[in-house]
């Protein structure tokens, strides 16, 4: 009918639940010869686009599974990101590879009509953007960030952004990408945690302000010239992460963002973080990592405990500002802790039948559904982060934390979230804050003070605070001593300090992928709400997770060994996926008569849990892994780390309210 409406109603529509439940393998695209790196829809959907080690690009008509056109594109190494140029009516086509080039393309003629060799190391991204027609930007892993104009009159590049003034000469950018809203910020993923977000029109007009300075190219001795303008950049961190670097770095674990893509409204930030989990920051709603201010004693008339009831109110309580938690001056209201609606309170049951039978992950994912419906309830808080804290993947201790601090905010007499946060704090090695809060706890609850679990804790922070580690970062959480590296070569400025110290956390946790292998796998939204997430991983399989829930809903295998790319089509439910294997794999929903769908991983948690165990594990076995033998410790045993069980916490931890 051609209606006005019609996209945006495909758009609204074409990714539901039904649909993702019955998403199955439609066909396999042939061509290439080596492995396919990169996938790009253009803007209708009727053309994709792949790059490959076999130095090829090929536009395929997907709809029909025809391949339309192949292409050398004289590179001399793995291309690793293809782009269609906005606004050309998809005819012109950009490439990056492992050659260090950026070649442009003209597909009406089969040729290779610009190359840019700027770049002194590999090419990994490409990001365009429909605002500026002629201009697009790489990332290398020189650590530069190059935005170059293809205006007849001027076909060149520039430095946009040099890491390396920042971070040091080792640096590399992995990833970049362009708000579609807005196309002046643009998002750039590096070696280690960090996440930057750039105002590009900030940055360009700083620089058209220092040329036409009278004084720019006079300068004294202790002045210096700041690359970039104050606020023109802004970093986002999963708040767990600086602290543990320093043990992942004696582990040879790299943590390296190897993908980033914002949500259709351009309001949220998504983050495939080799080495961890992916991640959703909010841009809307920025909260700082959660520091530890805690609540004075709570002289309630009647004490609340373990979110059941509440009475007239305490004083000086938690509150949830947008910059994370702080005391609450003079008395702080608790809010009714309303009963369960029936139907949640039977996914509560559920949950705490799960959690009694040690099904962790089961009980989280019951948990998160019921605290989607009652945001406002501090048990479910409280229920789910004993939960995160006996499953013990990596990141559980911290999103624990979060839960925890969570429910005292909601009730600030919840007796096992006190406890929880104490044991989560000590967790995360900032041990002089797990004694002050244990303190606190037992200031507030006397009766609990010299409970098994109290003492057990007790005991653990004071061998802590005495004994003489190693690393001393260990014994200290917090400062920005944790966030500076060792060395000249990857020294770290005073404004990269300044920049991660302002450093904003993350929304939501995504788990079950392991993402440690290659340093080109994506992560994406999935429908025009970004209702869901997907993600590839090195065990051959993608993952698809509930956006606000943070629930696993569906795994497929992808791949013989490693799923890296997958961009899903702009307006219906189709997925396009690529990895090692030299062919790309379309994915829709299969008809309801299609019963067999060997591509369905059916036992969702026993694949998350390996690879939990794969990213905790020694690389020389994974490596071994890789190559078909099988390592016992590998491959049996707790997922999630190195943390002991601890056998003797007591009913004040353990058990769900």
């Amino acid at each position: 009918l051609q209606e006005r409406g019609a996209l945006g109603f495909e758009r609204h529509y074409h990714v539901t639940d039904p649909f993702i439940r019955r998403l199955g393998l439609e066909a396999e695209l042939q061509g290439h010869s080596g492995c396919v790196n990169c996938l790009e829809w253009n803007e209708k959907g009727d053309l994709l686009a792949s790059g490959s080690d076999d130095q090829h690009t090929i536009v395929w008509d997907p709809l029909h599974h025809k391949k339309l056109l192949s292409m050398h594109t004289g590179h001399t190494a793995n291309i690793f990101s293809v782009k269609f140029l906005p606004h050309s009516g998809d005819r012109i086509l950009i490439t990056g590879a492992a050659d260090s080039k950026v070649h442009v393309h003209d597909l009406t003629v089969k040729e290779t009509v610009h190359m840019f060799g700027d770049h002194t190391n590999r090419v990994k991204r490409i990001a365009t953007a429909p605002m500026w027609p002629n201009t697009f930007w790489s990332a290398a892993e020189d650590g530069l960030i190059r935005q170059y104009d293809l205006r007849e009159n001027s076909k060149r590049s520039e430095v946009l952004i040099d890491l390396t003034e920042y971070c040091g000469q080792l640096v590399e950018a992995k990833c970049l990408t362009v708000n579609p809203q807005d196309n002046n910020y643009l998002a750039v993923g590096a070696s280690g945690p960090f996440v930057r977000l750039y105002d590009i029109r900030m940055i360009h007009n700083h620089r058209k302000s220092m040329k036409q300075s009278p004084s720019a190219g006079v300068h004294t001795f202790c002045d210096r010239q700041k690359p970039l303008p104050d606020g023109a950049a802004q970093y986002y961190v999963a708040g767990h992460l600086p602290v543990k670097l320093p043990d992942y770095n004696n582990r040879l674990r790299v943590l390296v963002a190897t993908y980033v893509t914002f949500s259709p409204d351009g309001t949220e930030l998504l983050v495939n973080m080799g080495g961890e989990q992916v991640y959703l920051f909010d841009l809307t709603y920025k909260q700082r990592p959660y520091t530890f201010l805690l609540p004075k004693k709570c002289h309630a008339s009647g004490e609340v405990q373990n979110g059941k009831t509440s009475t007239n109110g305490v004083s000086n309580g938690i509150h949830l500002h947008s910059n994370g938690f702080r005391l609450a001056e003079g008395r702080a209201h608790v809010s009714p802790q309303v009963e369960l609606p029936p139907y949640l309170e039977r996914i509560k049951q559920q949950a705490n039948e799960a959690f009694a039978c040690q099904l962790w992950t089961q009980a989280i994912q019951l948990y998160s559904k019921a605290v989607q419906k009652a945001p406002n309830n501090a048990m479910l808080y409280g229920n789910r982060a004993a939960a995160y804290m006996k499953r013990k993947w990596d990141g559980d201790h911290y999103d624990a934390l979060r839960d925890c601090l969570k429910a005292i905010s909601l009730n600030p007499c919840h007796l096992k979230a006190h406890f929880r946060l104490a044991r989560c704090l000590f967790e995360l090695k900032y041990v002089a804050e797990a004694l002050e809060c244990l303190d606190d706890f037992k200031g507030k609850f006397p009766e609990q003070a010299h409970s098994s679990a109290c003492d057990a804790l007790d005991r653990d922070i004071n061998a802590a605070l005495f004994s003489k580690s190693d690393n001393a970062e260990d014994k200290k959480g917090g400062g920005p001593i944790r966030l500076r590296a060792t060395g000249r070569k990857d020294s770290i400025s005073e404004d990269e300090m300044v920049l991660r110290e302002r450093s904003y956390d993350y929304k939501f946790r995504y788990c079950g992928h392991c993402n440690t292998t290659t340093d080109i796998k994506e992560a994406n939204f999935f429908g025009s709400n970004a209702q869901y997430i997907v993600s590839g991983s090195d065990d051959g399989s993608f993952f698809i997770w509930e956006k606000e829930t943070t629930n696993l809903v569906r795994v497929l295998q992808g791949d013989e060994s490693i799923v890296n790319c997958l961009q899903p089509h702009p307006s219906y439910c189709f997925l396009a996926t690529s990895g090692i294997d030299p062919v790309v794999r379309l994915w829709n929903p299969r008809p309801e008569s299609e019963t067999l769908n060997g591509r369905v991983v059916v036992d969702m948690e026993g694949a998350s849990q390996a690879n939990q165990r794969r990213m905790n594990a020694d690389p020389l076995e994974v490596m071994l892994l890789n190559m078909g033998y099988r390592i016992t410790g590998l491959t049996s045993g707790g997922a999630g780390g190195s943390d002991d069980e601890d056998s003797s916490e007591g009913q004040v931890q353990c058990r769900p309210s």
